[in-house]
């Protein structure tokens, strides 16, 4: 694919676009803003008819996902189409199009840690697996104001448990797909934000009986980790570290370079058959999952895939 459309120019709409261009591929970005990028178009209709992308990235606000789409369906949009994550901010239909193929930009999936894990797990029978995630909100992003950003605000789809997606997305890709979960969360801290800044998720998979999820805002040391259990292997995965502990051995992975691992989701998105990309039904299924672990935690009940 030789020309790359980016929808939406924040911190990742330009990390995408930087990206795509280094990859040499022609690269075009739709923006209401006034940005130094070029070509930038104000609008996705002019984009389309004006530059005529093969691929293209949404990478606006989660809670502008689905009319992003919407608008590219409209228009006649006929490629490939990246949505970062998550999907969407609730429940809703893909509307009608005729897009070559749509995926989510779960990028943790190609991180060595995860690879490794998931290379770990072939055959392995899984007994439970824990993950937990953890960062400060205020230093996400240096130099802003925390509480302006998007995660501070759930009209924008911000909030640990959309955040932080990428620990539901991995763990249900890694242990089959849930079956039924149970969860509870909210905002519990004193940051100043109008979203969720702690859940914790149980859940039974197809191939794993106890999975827990544990995502916040306030761990004032940066932590992403994994345990796992099987019949025959204790697996501890630190995907700071950069580390898989098997048995007690403890592997050096290659260090986390987020840019590499989107360049390879590009790469994936740009091939016939992707084997580690997320696709639209398990992309689908994480909205459906988060939805149930609010409802669970507002109505303290178990909920059914």
């Amino acid at each position: 694919m030789n020309k790359a459309l980016v929808i939406g120019y924040g911190s990742i709409g330009k990390r995408h676009a930087d990206i795509l261009k280094s990859m040499n591929v022609d690269t075009a970005v739709v923006s209401r803003r006034e940005i130094e990028f070029k070509p930038a178009y104000s609008d996705i209709e002019t984009a389309l008819k004006e530059f005529e992308p093969e691929y293209v990235v949404v990478a606006s606000r989660t809670s502008e996902h689905c009319g992003d789409l919407e608008r590219l369906a409209e228009f006649g949009f006929k490629g490939v189409v990246l949505v970062e994550k998550p999907l969407f901010d609730h429940k809703a239909d893909v509307p009608m199009n005729n897009f070559k193929a749509i995926y989510a930009a779960y990028n943790l999936r190609f991180t060595p840690a995860i690879q490794a894990l998931k290379k770990a797990l072939q055959d392995k029978q899984m007994i439970s697996m824990q993950v937990y995630a953890g960062q400060y909100l205020p230093n996400w992003r240096q130099g802003t104001d925390y509480r302006q950003s998007y995660s501070a605000k759930r009209t924008n789809g911000g909030g640990v448990l959309r955040d932080l997606s990428h620990e539901l997305d991995y763990s249900n890709w890694l242990t089959g797909g849930w079956r039924r979960l149970v969860a509870r969360g909210g905002h519990f801290s004193n940051l100043e934000i109008e979203s969720d800044d702690t859940y914790m998720v149980m859940f039974e998979s197809v191939n794993c009986p106890l999975v827990t999820v544990h995502v916040n805002y306030l761990d004032r040391k940066l932590r992403r980790e994994i345990l796992v259990q099987t019949t025959t292997e204790s697996i501890k995965v630190d995907l700071v570290a950069c580390t898989i502990e098997i048995n007690g051995e403890i592997q050096e992975l290659p260090k986390y370079d987020r840019d590499l691992t989107y360049r390879a989701e590009h790469e994936e998105a740009m091939e016939t058959n992707p084997v580690n990309l997320c696709q639209l039904d398990e992309a689908l299924d994480i909205v459906r999952m988060i939805e149930a672990c609010e409802s669970s935690s507002e109505r303290s009940e178990w909920v059914m895939s």
